[in-house]
């Protein structure tokens, strides 16, 4: 590839020509010709680059120009949607390639016309919403080309009809499915394997890794180039498609399936459905087990749980009365075939999770207010990703804002088993110093003292007061979110401000972001779902509270094996391993402020461990370049005049 990328990243070139607005950054070009040497040498690349950087025009332009196959992995759907529909497009037009490609989501994002057809024939639904949403999906599904759910205006995403309306790896029917050759899945992956670029979502590239692992036919097309945007969710994500699980939910979509498929195919035999709902029940008896609470348990903590012990037992009975009662029906039809088969693999996960704990690997629960999922996770998925790294000669691309600490890759080279991967980081262009003031404000209580969420509130409110709402508050926890939320709104009432004040989860996401960026004066009070992923220019965020610094809760059941295992060794897992990880979430949060050349903000972060501990010292520096200060008066006053810088 010896085409000259100045000639698109820089002052008169392609860019500058074809798109109106667009700046060129020194940060984009040498990031696109870092890109182009590792395409070029089929190397692996780290990338940091600050916000503002342009990092997706600068890894699209040298992995196209070069020929052959790419495939982007995005972190979220939303930016897959983003980079499909407007970034991918945008560039192609300006370089003026033609270059085929595709959008390719999990199966669980397309309309299945059997599983639709098979739900409108049983007549059962869950409530009168649900048969509504399933009429609306068919209607969507004979007028719509792709299938994919985002498209299907009016039904929910939280509906109960897509669980009956789309397929799963377990019970998709392949090629004997007699809508087979209309099945919206296959016509996405053939259009994708068909094509020079494919967009995917990180949750698909490692289920297509495991299943290659498996024997099973790939997913996704070979490919020349691989990049991963929002690469820092990567490790956590090895970790759980590397490691195993078996949920109870998973056990009622099979009893659904099987009273389903019984409803459709063997009406006269009401024993499967009694053996179905059994199996229902003793999956839900499983969750009851452990508790009414939500979160996660470790070995230490279920494995003393008698009760949950003996729902195990109980259900793997039912599943295997299920399976009994199915083998003599499966031949009648494919779906009482495959339920049959189904069962006995679940049968197997289930026994083999409680065996016990593996070498290298931890045991855990994780419970949700329905169902419980059963995890064994590997400690170290480093040599099992790096082997996947190391077969075929392709470049691998790694790329996001938050990927070092203060340009120290070392955390996520070993989390990943890239340790010889070059890793290069480019801050971002915009003038920080001058566009942004951080303030840690003094007189803050300790993070762990009672009354500390509402000390956040009082500290921040003089600086919400002077940008008149336009603000952003982070929290670390639900608990505190919904303290802090309430105290606020108690602040702003008693000052006689009517403000909008939204809370994360009264409406969806992209809902809240909406009425957000509308609304004047509007504030958000949120948790983690919104540290990243969101981008709101302009006027209409000029604040960001952060209650605390975001280290992981210790009593994690994966976080604490590792701990321990690093300080087995002889490391310091809170400098080694905690450390960098509450560096790259907090990064994340305090890149919601400044998101254009344009934007003016303070950030606030109240957690007075930043300036007091030594290792607060070592985040302190890993943070950007913004002007400094400990007084909530000098904050409130940004807002009076221009910042000097």
């Amino acid at each position: 590839m010896s085409v000259d990328l100045a000639r698109h990243f820089g002052e008169g070139g392609t860019f500058t020509r074809a798109i109106e607005g667009y700046r060129v950054r020194p940060q984009q070009l040498a990031f696109a010709e870092a890109v182009r040497e590792a395409v070029q040498g089929s190397g692996v690349l780290i990338a940091e680059a600050g916000t503002g950087t342009g990092k997706t025009f600068a890894y699209l332009v040298p992995a196209l120009i070069a020929g052959g196959r790419v495939i982007v992995s995005t972190g979220t759907k939303t930016l897959q949607d983003q980079l499909f529909h407007r970034d991918i497009p945008t560039v192609l037009g300006a370089l003026d390639l033609p270059v085929k490609i595709a959008l390719l989501k999990g199966r669980a994002n397309y309309v299945c016309l059997h599983h639709l057809e098979e739900a409108l024939e049983s007549g059962t639904f869950g409530s009168r919403d649900e048969s509504k949403h399933i009429h609306a999906i068919r209607a969507f599904s004979m007028r719509t080309e792709t299938g994919d759910r985002a498209d299907c205006v009016g039904v929910p995403e939280t509906s109960g009809a897509w669980a009956r309306a789309s397929s799963t790896r377990e019970n998709c029917l392949g090629s004997k499915c007699r809508h087979y050759d209309d099945c919206f899945v296959m016509k996405a992956r053939k259009t994708a394997n068909d094509a020079d670029l494919v967009v995917v979502n990180h949750h698909l590239f490692f289920a297509d890794l495991v299943l290659r692992d498996e024997g099973v036919t790939d997913l996704l097309p070979s490919a020349n180039t691989l990049v991963f945007d929002e690469a820092h969710h990567l490790p956590d994500l090895a970790r759980l498609f590397f490691g195993e699980a078996v949920s109870t939910a998973q056990v009622i979509e099979l009893a659904r399936d099987a009273r389903t498929a019984q409803l459709v195919h063997a009406k006269e035999s009401p024993e499967i459905g009694e053996a179905s709902l059994a199996a229902d029940r003793a999956a839900r008896d499983v969750r009851i087990a452990l508790g009414p609470g939500t979160g996660r348990l470790s070995s230490a903590q279920f494995s003393r749980n008698d009760s949950f012990a003996k729902a195990l037992v109980a259900l793997d009975e039912r599943l295997a009365a299920l399976e009994a009662v199915l083998a003599g029906q499966a031949e009648r039809a494919e779906e009482l075939k495959q339920v049959k088969e189904r069962s006995g693999i679940l049968r197997s996960q289930l026994a083999a999770w409680n065996t016990g704990d593996a070498e290298g690997a931890v045991r855990w629960v994780e419970t949700y207010s329905q169902s419980a999922v059963l995890n064994r996770t590997p400690l170290d998925v480093g040599p099992l990703f790096a082997r996947q790294v190391a077969s075929g000669g392709r470049a691998w691309i790694f790329t996001s804002a938050t990927l070092s600490v203060a340009g120290d890759f070392r955390h996520y080279q070993e989390e990943l088993g890239l340790a010889d991967a070059r890793a290069l980081s480019w801050e971002s262009p915009f003038d920080f110093a001058s566009q942004a003031l951080l303030v840690v404000p003094e007189g803050m209580p300790e993070p762990n003292t009672e009354g500390y969420t509402e000390a956040v509130i009082d500290a921040a409110y003089p600086v919400i007061e002077a940008s008149k709402g336009r603000a952003f508050l982070l929290f670390t926890s639900l608990r505190a979110m919904d303290a802090g939320f309430e105290r606020l709104v108690t602040r702003l009432r008693e000052e006689g401000h009517d403000w909008p004040v939204f809370l994360q989860g009264t409406a969806g996401k992209n809902e809240l972001l909406e009425r957000f960026r509308t609304q004047p004066n509007a504030i958000l009070v949120a948790s983690q779902s919104f540290w990243e992923g969101v981008d709101v220019k302009g006027e209409a965020l000029s604040v960001v509270v952060i209650d605390k610094l975001p280290f992981s809760p210790p009593d994690d059941p994966v976080l604490a094996a590792r701990i321990e295992r690093i300080n087995a060794s002889g490391g310091n897992a809170f400098m080694e391993y905690q450390v960098p990880r509450a560096v790259i979430s907090l990064k994340q949060g305090v890149g919601r402020l400044i998101r254009d050349e344009t934007d003016r903000g303070v950030l606030m972060i109240c957690d007075p461990r930043l300036v007091s501990k030594p290792y607060g010292k070592r985040i302190w520096r890993a943070l950007p370049p913004f002007r400094r200060t400990r007084s909530v008066k000098e904050a409130a006053a940004f807002f009076e005049a221009p910042v000097q810088s």
